[in-house]
């Protein structure tokens, strides 16, 4: 058997090898990761980077998928919550 069949079956066994989309997101990583969502403007663009880049491992693309899924249900409940508030304070308005 050659090397290169012998390293792809152990790749492919363990599951660890570096250039694998599939790979567990470091510590390091993350904390990295939080540092750049905390500068406005990039952190946005980040997000969209890492959830549709392709360069990201699977988990932390994954989790930024379900980031920009959570904030399209935050901007439509919030939109929601203000319409309908402003409709109460007009009726209310509109009683004195």
């Amino acid at each position: 058997m050659s090397e290169e069949v012998r390293l792809e079956e152990r790749v492919g066994k363990e599951g660890n090898h570096r250039g694998d989309a599939s790979e567990v997101v470091s510590v390091g990583e993350w904390l990295i990761t939080s540092l750049i969502m905390a500068i406005p403007i990039v952190n946005i663009v980040m997000v969209f980077v890492w959830a549709f880049g392709g360069g990201a491992k699977k988990s932390k693309a994954n989790f930024f998928k379900a980031a920009i899924i959570m904030m399209i249900i935050s901007i439509i409940l919030s939109i929601l919550l203000f319409s309908s508030l402003m409709s109460f304070f007009s009726e209310f308005s509109q009683g004195y």
